[in-house]
């Protein structure tokens, strides 16, 4: 399947890696996800090991990073229309690997507390309120419209390598350097990204309209997300996901600890189920799609990350459980991928290109006012009620979000990824 990859003379022609943009930014993609592998281990088991931190501090710490989304991007995405989106990406990739750098210098220093990483956090969160939308623009400037659920599939691809291979070698870092300093590599890893970065040309000529005004720019954002049918149920649904998922984020790092008794080292190797997961849901994913259509197919989708948290929330402290956490990485991957390749797909495309920054900042805004309560119900439920139960309640939610998402029409309905009129794709909005 590398080979397959890489070669690219074994693919067809129409395949999107041949063209050098595209294949320019999923090369990004990949470097910057192996980093992302070290920073989503190494910084939860700092919490949890070095600073021992409980369920609640956990679940603030991830509150911390989506808390910016929830302040800050609509206006973000105001600005967003206004700005050439490359370089916002490339700044973006900067800045957080300069927030990544300062933990282990903090450790190094006797600074380092749960306060240094609330603050790295939210200014993660911060950076990716702007430059996480910015990339999505970024994509739909290099890809066609009609391509867009294959060049999601392909992104997870990129993704998924770096999640077979990035938690073994970040577990295998944090047991070598501890788990400050492998949050190094991260660091370098962004740095290389940003570099691959500055190599794409982009033509995007904006047109700044005179009568621009920002609060009424943003307030046509949120009523064309608001009078889309098909918007609103795509963040109705999405938000659901990211509630149920960040409550069972916030003790999984601390139930593979301290119930099941795994390592940091053997945290990474399970992680790679995670990779699995993706890799099976990006070859399939888009086929499934097709297939079904991209509502069910986002349906699916939260159904297969349900049975995962469920399933874990049973599982015993013994082999079994180790296997289930396991297990549960590569179901929440497999939904995680079938939800979000359409999601970002169909968002994008009823769009017009004037409205891309306002309707992706809305849309992130939308789903994520949910996830920050989520991570507080779950590290909540998990230091007064036991670690299982954040799992359960995550896993049980998520099966009655698919029920309910499954039985809506609109969602049921979307069997083909729409397209705008040449009137809505002209619209100066």
């Amino acid at each position: 399947m590398i080979n397959k990859i890489f070669d690219l003379f074994s693919l067809s022609q129409r395949d999107l890696l041949r063209d050098l943009i595209y294949r320019r930014l999923w090369t990004s993609i990949l470097i910057s996800s192996f980093g992302a592998q070290v920073t989503m281990l190494a910084l939860p088991l700092t919490a949890a090991i070095l600073l021992h931190a409980s369920p609640s501090q956990m679940g603030i710490l991830t509150f911390m990073e989506i808390m910016p989304f929830v302040l800050l991007s609509l206006p973000s995405g105001v600005l967003l229309d206004r700005v050439r989106k490359l370089p916002v990406y490339i700044v973006g990739e900067i800045t957080i690997s300069l927030a990544v750098a300062s933990v282990p210098l903090a450790w190094w220093l006797g600074y380092l507390g749960m306060t240094w990483l609330y603050v790295v956090g939210f200014l993660i969160g911060m950076v990716n309120t702007t430059a996480g939308s910015a990339s999505q623009i970024v994509l739909t400037q290099i890809v066609p419209r009609d391509r867009l659920v294959e060049a999601h599939a392909k992104n997870a691809l990129a993704t998924s390598g770096a999640e077979v291979a990035g938690p073994a070698t970040a577990g295998a870092l944090i047991k070598l350097m501890g788990a400050p300093l492998a949050l190094l590599a991260d660091a370098l890893l962004l740095l290389t990204s940003a570099v691959i970065l500055r190599g794409i040309h982009i033509n995007e000529v904006r047109m700044p309209r005179e009568d621009a005004h920002f609060w009424r720019d943003l307030k046509a954002g949120l009523s064309f997300v608001t009078n889309k049918p098909l918007l609103i149920a795509l963040a109705m649904t999405v938000g659901g996901w990211q509630l149920c998922y960040n409550a069972a984020l916030v003790v999984q790092i601390l139930f593979a600890t301290r119930e099941l008794g795994l390592s940091e080292q053997a945290v990474g190797l399970s992680y790679m189920g995670m990779g699995i997961g993706t890799i099976i849901a990006s070859v399939y994913g888009y086929r499934i799609s097709r297939r079904i259509g991209p509502g069910p197919c986002m349906v699916l989708g939260v159904a297969v990350c349900g049975v995962g948290w469920g399933l874990l929330a049973l599982a015993p402290a013994n082999n079994w459980g180790i296997a289930a956490f396991g297990f549960m990485l590569m179901c929440f991957s497999i939904g995680g991928v079938l939800i979000f390749i359409n999601f970002l797909a169909l968002r994008q495309a009823v769009t017009p290109e004037a409205m891309l920054g306002r309707m992706t900042s809305t849309m992130r805004w939308l789903i994520l006012i949910p996830a920050g309560p989520g991570a507080l119900i779950g590290g909540w439920m998990g230091e007064h009620l036991g670690l299982r139960y954040s799992l359960g309640f995550a896993g049980a939610c998520a099966l009655l979000l698919a029920y309910i998402a499954g039985k809506n029409p609109v969602i049921r309905g979307i069997t083909a990824l729409p397209t705008l009129s040449k009137q809505e794709e002209m619209q100066q909005v």
